[in-house]
């Protein structure tokens, strides 16, 4: 009778030592999953609301094998300390001027580090999106210098291709034109042909480029969106804002394109509030800030507002901080108003938003819904604050991706987002809230357990 062979002998022997062994193995694998957890969350400074960090801790217990993979890939939320540090690019002069709703969001942001609120020229808000786009149109058209546009999608459609084909022409005709991508929305733009405005001389970088590097924070996505002209011209400001603007651009390009970020010049800018000039801040948000700035700001500012807040997005999921601060604000007699558009083009986010919206409703806050998809984002509170960019009022956008709003201060242009929401409200219809029933409470709960990544 012959012997078994090595290697089924071999292969027997692992078999037999698994079955007797497998629940001690199970047990270091857990053990090593939590110890991965705790050292990579203290070593990278990721402060994550308690919910987040008890679904970690239960998937990493239950079932390492599939949830260890996972956090690798999602479980980063902040960039380590050092390097967050190291983009900082201002120098923060706090000012000691009236104790209103605008000064407060001043030193609130100064303390956060924060560049401090500068002047711009003129302010011009986009009724809708074909003015938005015609707007976008002639900066393009009229760069001489050069241009720089940070974008998180970037479709391969016809809107896509006419501002690609503006963007080559200003190439051809000897303007820098640069280009920052986020990976995650090329993919989802339909995987644009970069390589055509690379060989328009066009430079292009993709952002955390998606499947590259775990370590980078594939989970991280930078949803900012800004276009800047010659360095003085931003696509939603002015000259001095732009400023500010073009030195946030140049920091995310050094890291996109993995090189040093350089420490810029400090930004130091001393208000006299002898005089009213108009202001604007820009406020980053996302992994390379300590703070969640836009977050703070909101919360913050609800909890201060004492006449109304004005508020317009596509998807509302807030986090219960944030959905707190709008219900009391509601309660003790802030006017609170919430346009968004009756159905999105984000099923899921639609869905996780009913639990939200009718606890602001039983708080007495009123609720609007748009027949039309709305895109924009902006919140005014009280007559002195509004705050508009690319933030939407989800946990995603205030807890992960890179965003950027910028609060203006002046009134006549807080009033002027004001006029704009109301304008938008007086087409939307109410919403009436009902009580779901139990099969759609538990699909809701479900959900809202995967609201970070909506």
């Amino acid at each position: 009778m012959r012997a078994p062979a090595p290697v089924d002998a071999m292969s027997a022997a692992w078999e037999h030592f698994l079955e007797r062994n497998w629940l001690t193995l199970h047990g270091v694998i857990v053990v090593l999953g939590l110890v991965v957890y705790v050292m990579a969350s203290r070593a990278l400074y990721q402060r994550r609301h308690p919910s987040a960090a008890i679904a970690w801790v239960v998937m990493l217990t239950l079932l390492p094998y599939v949830a260890l993979p996972l956090y690798f890939m999602f479980g980063s939320r902040k960039l380590p300390l050092a390097q967050r540090r190291s983009l900082a690019s201002a120098t923060v002069v706090r000012s000691s001027g009236p104790d209103d709703l605008a000064a407060w969001s001043r030193r609130l942001a100064g303390a956060m580090g924060l560049a401090n609120a500068t002047s711009y020229e003129r302010l011009r808000i986009h009724r809708d999106g074909h003015e938005a786009l015609e707007a976008l149109r002639e900066l393009i058209d009229g760069a001489t210098e050069t241009l720089d546009l940070c974008t998180f999608v970037f479709a391969s459609d016809t809107l896509g291709r006419d501002i690609a084909e503006r963007l080559m022409r200003r190439a051809n005709e000897g303007v820098r034109v640069r280009v920052l991508l986020d990976g995650f929305g090329v993919w989802l733009g339909g995987h644009f042909d970069l390589a055509m405005l690379r060989s328009a001389g066009i430079e292009v970088v993709k952002f955390v480029p998606a499947l590259k590097s775990a370590v980078r924070g594939l989970n991280l996505r930078n949803h900012r969106k800004m276009l800047i002209a010659d360095g003085a011209r931003f696509w939603t400001g002015g000259r001095n804002l732009a400023r500010q603007a073009q030195q946030r651009f140049e920091l995310d390009w050094a890291y996109a394109a993995l090189r040093p970020a350089e420490r810029g010049a400090a930004v130091t800018v001393p208000i006299d509030w002898r005089d009213e000039p108009p202001y604007a801040q820009l406020i980053p948000s996302g992994p390379d800030q300590i703070d969640d700035t836009v977050h703070a700001l909101l919360v913050s500012c609800a909890f201060m507002a004492r006449q109304r807040i004005l508020m317009v997005t596509p998807y509302f999921v807030p986090d219960q901080t944030l959905t707190m601060a709008l219900t009391l604000a509601a309660r003790r007699g802030v006017a609170v108003d919430l346009v968004l558009p009756a159905k999105s083009n984000h099923r899921l986010a639609d869905m996780a938003r009913y639990r939200p919206l009718r606890d602001l409703a039983r708080a007495g806050a009123r609720i609007w819904r748009t027949p039309y998809m709305l895109h924009a984002k902006a919140v005014v509170l009280d007559d002195t604050v509004a705050l508009a960019g690319s933030a939407n009022l989800d946990a995603r956008s205030l807890f992960l991706n890179y965003e950027l709003m910028v609060a203006f201060y002046r009134e006549d242009d807080v009033r002027a987002f004001a006029t704009w929401i109301e304008g938008e409200r007086a087409q939307a219809k109410p919403y009436r809230p009902s009580q779901p029933g139990l099969a759609r409470d538990l699909a809701e709960g479900l959900v809202l357990w995967l609201a970070f990544q909506l």
